[in-house]
């Protein structure tokens, strides 16, 4: 199936409804966003890579007050992939209540499910030094 720019636009704007579900506490509604099976990798954390909707809703939950008041994402890069997935690529910043940013890549891959695209896999890289620590 050909990659087409409706499926262009429909992945943008899934990845972009992250942070407003997120921000506003609809923890609920994360399967508009990830397949039931959805493996969310946050090993860069220090953390084991969470597996299904609801550990990734119970982990924002466990985090409460920590989680960033805004989730912001940007520089959305998708390419087609074998299997008719899609290879996402994004820049995330994370605002925090005390005023401090983040930042991370969200590397994902999208797939097409009878309720439309759903991100099944997505590794989050934070970023911690300068020019990718290539100084």
């Amino acid at each position: 199936m050909a990659f087409t720019a409706d499926d262009r636009t429909e992945i943008t704007e899934l990845i972009s409804m992250h942070g407003h579900l997120c921000d506003s506490g609809d923890l609920d509604r994360l399967e508009e966003l990830f397949t039931a099976d959805v493996v969310y990798d946050v090993s860069d954390f220090g953390q084991e890579p969470l597996r299904g909707v609801a550990a990734c809703a119970a982990a924002a939950r466990a985090l409460g007050e920590l989680n960033p008041v805004g989730h912001h994402v940007t520089n959305i890069v998708l390419a087609e992939a074998a299997g008719g997935r899609v290879h996402a690529r994004s820049k995330g910043l994370g605002v925090n209540a005390d005023g401090t940013v983040g930042s991370v890549t969200y590397e994902d891959t999208v797939v097409r499910t009878r309720h439309g695209w759903r991100i099944s896999h997505r590794t989050v890289r934070a970023h911690r030094t300068p020019l990718g620590g290539r100084l």
